[in-house]
């Protein structure tokens, strides 16, 4: 099955409605070119707070040619611990600091770790050895494929019209939120005064959104499910 990959380079417009109850909704809207039939698609610097449950993608260009077959949110995200467990029962190499001549060396040793649980067990040579301490750095052949650098929603499509789309991915995100704060000026003569409004994003979501078209939504919202709907796990937001 062919596969694809975009990024926030792809990216025509984005729209971010935040709500001041620290979410937000996303709109990112990205041309690109698909196959005809089944192919995968791995769309890329999204939030990392994002709700799976509530994302969706549609075609702009052509509405009735897209269709989704499958739909999944890689998150299993790079860091040090999950790296050195997917390479449990795996051969690395090591490089190892020894003393020669009261001089330190580095010298690279091939060794398979048994264990990252609670602790590090190697085999070097043949020995078995617990929590070296003498590690300098760890060097691994390849990236695991099932780890990834950021956040990732993958979609498995399937293409029944042109090459060129235009695709709208939106989603809810947790950790974006705004506030207002107002300064009111009083002249010398307290007979006039200026009144300024500032507002305050904070977005923790983990994603930028450059030259995003922004709304500001007060209230108190309320997200339920809606029963009946043809497609499982979609929201609906409710400002009361």
């Amino acid at each position: 099955m062919p596969k694809g990959k975009s990024t926030a380079e792809d990216q025509e417009s984005v729209s971010v409605t935040v709500y001041n109850s620290n979410m937000g909704l996303v709109k990112d809207s990205r041309a690109l070119d698909l196959p005809q039939g089944a192919s995968q698609l791995q769309f890329m610097d999204v939030a990392q707070r994002i709700d799976p449950t509530t994302v969706h993608i549609k075609s702009v260009t052509e509405p009735e040619a897209l269709s989704v077959i499958e739909q999944s949110y890689e998150y299993d995200l790079l860091n040090p611990q999950k790296l050195l467990d997917k390479y449990v029962g795996r051969e690395l190499t090591l490089v190892l600091r020894r003393m020669e001549n009261n001089t330190e060396q580095l010298v690279p040793r091939r060794a398979t770790l048994l264990s990252n649980n609670s602790g590090q067990v190697w085999k070097i040579g043949d020995q078995i050895v617990i929590n070296p301490s003498n590690i300098a750095e760890i060097s691994f052949d390849a990236l695991p494929a099932d780890l990834i650098a950021q956040p990732t929603l993958v979609w498995t499509l399937m293409n029944r019209g042109g090459g060129r789309h235009r695709l709208e991915a939106s989603y809810i995100t947790e950790e974006i939120n705004w506030r207002s704060d107002y300064v009111l000026v009083v002249g010398g003569d307290d007979a006039k005064a200026d009144l300024n409004g500032w507002v305050t994003i904070t977005n923790n979501s983990g994603a930028s959104y450059r030259n995003a078209e922004l709304k500001l939504v007060a209230g108190d919202v309320r997200r339920e499910r809606e029963r009946g709907r043809k497609q499982a796990g979609m929201d609906m937001i409710r400002l009361q």
